[in-house]
């Protein structure tokens, strides 16, 4: 590093580092001793050499100018509480030549630095505001029309720029899954909502590029190259050499990418308009042309810290900054604009000074601006339902000649002998994909092998591959494409192989798929079914994966629906209901299977086949929240509970009647989120006892929910037990049995309320 010379200028000392780059970008311009050119026409090179015109300029440098003072504003005005965002792009301005040389049609997943990016892109539409838009946002207006006040977020619907909260690499899956879903839709025929030949642009930090979520993109993203299936996504690694505090080894972005097989690097100068046009221009034409995925690495800087509360004079020497700052890529700007003869120093000061005046205009009116003052305002947008509508698309069943052809005239579903939950899964699974031409079936190992346990045997054969494949082991790239799929108007249907993967991958559901609703002001949707194997007792193939109870995970996701199908029938007309879900009110769902009780057929004695079912007709379904309710007259004791708690307790119950001839009722919940509070209050009102089995674990199961909604509802002082699973992993073979509740589990807690 070049050594400053001493005495540092006293205002360079200034704490206030975005007062310095403000003042240095004005003494620049005012010392500028350069002798201009003649000014070049619109479409002439703005330099010579340059790829860039006059045009492309002036509108690049106009936007440059105006994500600046969005950030010189957002600082002066969070102390006055006008403006709640302060993480800004200054530095990273170099990005609105990704957003000229790409289409607003071009779907984009933005790092959270990209207020060029968006004031570039804005030029695509008429009509629209860049800087009174962002400014609504900063100032978490109701009127902000990306997220409705509920985030700053950089998104617009008409832009198809979908919104980002904290954008550390968690975007990566569904942007590569958004690229892939591109082309896939083409070889299903489904007519896309954006041109074929379209990208998928995803910008990150340097820093960002390190994280697991996103290594797991690169990978999947040179494993389909690898296969020569396109994927044209354009990953925009926006390099400023620092993550917060922590900085990035020099030469490391280009080391780590430079050379990896099917993914193509381009390397861009994002501080320099001129020279960094055309090696943009270059990368975004290979990604379009050859349909592959390419790696822009675009050298930026970072200058006024991470973020407003970052004094970065506190923890980094001052020469150090100094330096930093004389590499503001609005200098070079300046200088370009100066040199080519398109600005005159004065002119281009009273345009630096007229943005800043806009900025602080619209800033005061988003100020005025109401705000988000009620809770349903609030969540209107996170779990939206139209109950009839669902109803009406679950139980709609104008797709008879599909599924004759599909089952055969004489061997549809429901006119075969009762089967167990598997099979009713799988000839669901069949009629969804009958009555959706746009759903896809895809996972590991569900292809021609049809899933572990055989849940997705024939799909393979009768849709064929574009519609029913396998993925690469990687359970965050499964829920990645899976959100690229729904994006582009598809019905994704995941399959996680066992519940204790998706721990793995739980950030891709909770905070990118289910938040996107919420975000967006309900303007973005992401449906999808996501069916995964998983709870206790399975025997034969044991411990902790296989046997994973842990379904507090899903209970905390917001906006997320559950169910929890325990026999065939349900689970048909339930998945029927979750599909519709996702078509009318584009919700992300989780369709919970039982495994061991996948292949049970017998419920009291072995060959009794109490617990095979008979398939449901098409146009039946399950209203959202509905359970089952067993001896509906009992009184004596009511149990509540789910998927194999159900016959669990349907046996524990014959065998209270006995030792204490009780009645018992028993109550499958089926729906674990939300909770049918009314449901369960209304079993519980004329019960005598309860007992609730829950097969989660003791503290974080689904027990504690219904025990609550029992309390509240003014019955918590009827004698109450609850039978749960212990607090501990679940261990291999029959120690497994020791620490998940079982039938006399039950019987004992009815014993305790004698």
């Amino acid at each position: 590093m070049t050594a400053i010379p001493n005495p540092i200028p006293a205002r360079h000392k200034n704490v206030n580092r975005a007062e310095v780059c403000d003042q240095n970008f004005s003494e620049f311009v005012q010392n500028w001793s350069g002798m201009p050119h003649r000014a070049p026409h619109a479409d002439e090179a703005v330099l010579p050499g340059s790829l860039c015109s006059a045009n492309d300029f002036l509108d690049l440098f106009e936007s440059q100018l105006i994500s600046r003072h969005l950030d010189l504003m957002a600082r002066v005005l969070r102390v006055q509480n006008k403006v709640f965002y302060t993480i800004g792009s200054s530095g990273h301005e170099g990005n609105a030549m990704v957003a000229r040389l790409t289409r607003h049609t071009d779907p984009a997943f933005l790092h959270y630095r990209s207020g060029a990016f968006m004031a570039e892109r804005f030029r695509k539409l008429s009509g629209m505001d860049p800087i009174m838009d962002s400014a609504l946002s900063f100032a978490a207006s109701k009127d902000d029309p990306a997220s409705g006040g509920r985030h700053k977020v950089w998104g617009s619907k008409p832009l198809w720029v979908l919104p980002q909260t904290s954008t550390i690499a968690s975007h990566l899956p569904k942007a590569l899954g958004t690229a892939v879903a591109i082309e896939q839709a083409k070889r299903i025929g489904h007519t896309l909502p954006v041109p074929e030949d379209s990208i998928a642009i995803c910008s990150f930090g340097d820093a960002s590029s390190n994280h697991a979520t996103a290594q797991t993109a690169f990978n999947a993203a040179q494993w389909t190259a690898y296969q020569k299936l396109p994927a044209p996504v354009l990953f925009v690694c926006e390099d400023n050499g620092i993550g917060i505090s922590v900085k990035t080894p020099g030469g490391w972005v280009a080391n780590a990418f430079r050379n990896r097989d099917g993914l193509d690097y381009f390397y861009a100068n994002g501080l320099d308009l001129a020279s960094g046009y055309e090696q943009v221009a270059r990368a975004v034409h290979h990604c379009r042309t050859t349909r592959r995925p390419t790696f822009l690495h675009l050298h930026t800087t970072r200058i006024m810290g991470h973020a407003g509360t970052d004094f970065e004079i506190e923890w980094r020497k001052l020469d150090e900054l100094v330096l930093v700052e004389a590499t503001d890529p609005l200098l070079r700007s300046a200088a370009i604009a100066l040199e080519s003869g398109l600005y005159t120093k004065e002119s281009l000061l009273a345009k630096y000074e007229g943005i800043r005046k806009q900025c602080f205009a619209a800033a005061e009116e988003a100020d005025r601006r109401p705000k988000l003052d009620q809770l349903a305002d609030v969540i209107a947008p996170l779990a939206p339902y139209t109950p009839d509508k669902v109803n009406a698309e679950a139980k709609r069943a104008d797709y008879a000649d599909k599924r004759t052809a599909v089952f055969g005239a004489d061997k549809l579903p429901e006119t075969l002998p009762p089967r167990h939950l598997a099979i009713q899964i799988n000839q669901a699974l069949h009629d969804l994909f009958c009555k959706y031409p746009e759903t896809l079936l895809f996972g590991e190992d569900v292809a021609q092998k049809g899933g572990v346990y055989t849940v997705t045997k024939g799909l393979h054969k009768a849709f064929k591959n574009a519609r029913v494949f396998n993925t690469l082991l990687d359970e965050t790239m499964i829920l990645g494409l899976a959100q690229g799929y729904a994006n582009i108007g598809l019905l994704p249907i995941p399959e996680i192989q066992y519940l204790a993967y998706f721990h793995n991958a739980c950030d891709q559901i909770r905070g990118e798929a289910a938040s996107l609703q919420f975000f967006s002001n309900n303007q973005y949707k992401n449906p999808m079914v996501v069916r995964i194997a998983g709870l206790g007792y399975q025997r034969g193939f044991g411990g902790h994966f296989h046997n994973d109870n842990s379904i507090a995970a899903l209970r905390d996701i917001p906006g997320l629906v559950v169910g929890c199908a325990s026999r065939g029938d349900d689970a048909a007309t339930m998945l029927r209901t979750l599909a519709a879900l996702a078509k009318v009110d584009g919700r992300v769902s989780v369709f919970l299977e039982p495994i061991a009780l996948y292949m049970t057929k017998d419920l009291y004695e072995a060959g009794d086949g109490q617990w095979l079912t008979t398939y449901p007709a098409p146009d039946q379904a399950m209203p959202l929240g509905e359970g089952r309710v067993y001896n509906e007259d009992a009184d004596d004791l009511v149990i509540f509970t789910y998927g194999n708690g159900v016959p669990m307790s349907l046996r524990a119950a014959r065998e209270i009647d006995r030792k204490h001839g009780w009645k018992a009722r028993v109550v499958d919940l089926r729906w674990l989120v939300p909770l049918n509070e009314g449901f369960i209050a209304e079993q519980a009102k004329s019960a005598k006892r309860i007992v609730v089995v829950d097969e989660g674990r003791h503290s974080a199961g689904v027990g504690e929910g219904v025990i609550t909604a029992i309390a509240e509802a003014g019955f918590g002082a009827k004698p109450l037990r609850r039978v749960v699973g212990v607090d501990t992993y679940t261990p291999l073979a029959g120690a497994a049995f020791l620490v998940l509740p079982g039938d006399q589990d039950i019987v004992a807690a009815a014993d305790a309320l004698v």
